[in-house]
């Protein structure tokens, strides 16, 4: 009877169920220890139909991380509403990332951790993944400096760097939040947000830390 419902049961389904599992194991026991007989008795399928429908370990991962980034992705971007006003806008995107890597703690351990440690080509699958969430956030810094003040004296390098900045400490505060009993998504973001949104609002109105050096000169 269960062979003849695994049958029936739709490919895409199917596949969603090993995906499902897989992303499981190996967030929970890395890629190089994990097993395609693990995955295949989570998921409740014969190991030879996960390599029928993925092919390879290797390719199982990937699909693992590409399924992963893009849904973080998608989260980030439609958490942000365009018209709020850009401290909003930060806001919304923080909360949407803690609260996609707090509900899906395997997808983050596959991107975060796992991915980045076993090389390529997993390492270049994050990596895309990042640049586009680096980019959406020079998107937010760029147009928050355009709504401070017309003239704009944020350099475009400077707004990079603090977009890299950005995506840098939430990328380690959601690691930590997840290992942290109690640490709720909005509780990470508000920490982000009081860390970095007081820096960020004073360069926008032209209020910038400087080094002693630069101030002894300005006197």
């Amino acid at each position: 009877m269960g062979a003849v419902k695994s049958k029936r049961m739709p490919r895409a389904v199917r596949e969603q169920q090993m995906m499902d599992a897989a992303v499981r194991t190996f967030g929970q026991r890395g890629y190089r220890a994990a097993s395609m007989d693990e995955i295949a008795e989570l998921a409740g399928v014969s190991k030879p139909l996960v390599y029928l429908y993925l092919n390879s370990k290797e390719e199982l991962f990937t699909a693992c991380i590409q399924r992963e980034a893009k849904a973080l992705v998608a989260a980030v971007r439609s958490g942000v509403e365009p018209e709020l006003p850009a401290d909003r806008q930060l806001w919304a995107g923080l909360r949407a990332f803690f609260t996609h890597t707090a509900k899906n703690p395997d997808g983050w351990a596959v991107l975060h951790r796992q991915a980045r440690t076993h090389g390529e080509p997993f390492a270049t699958e994050v990596m895309v993944m990042r640049d586009e969430i680096v980019a959406f956030v020079t998107g937010l810094i760029g147009a928050a400096a355009r709504e401070a003040h017309r003239d704009p004296a944020l350099p475009d390098r400077d707004v990079a760097g603090l977009a890299q900045a950005l995506v840098g400490a939430a990328e380690s505060l959601a690691g930590w939040a997840n290992d942290t009993p109690g640490v709720s998504a909005k509780e990470a973001a508000a920490t982000l947000m009081n860390f970095a949104w007081a820096g960020l609002e004073n360069l926008m109105h032209g209020r910038p830390w400087l080094p002693p050096s630069q101030l002894a000169g300005q006197r």
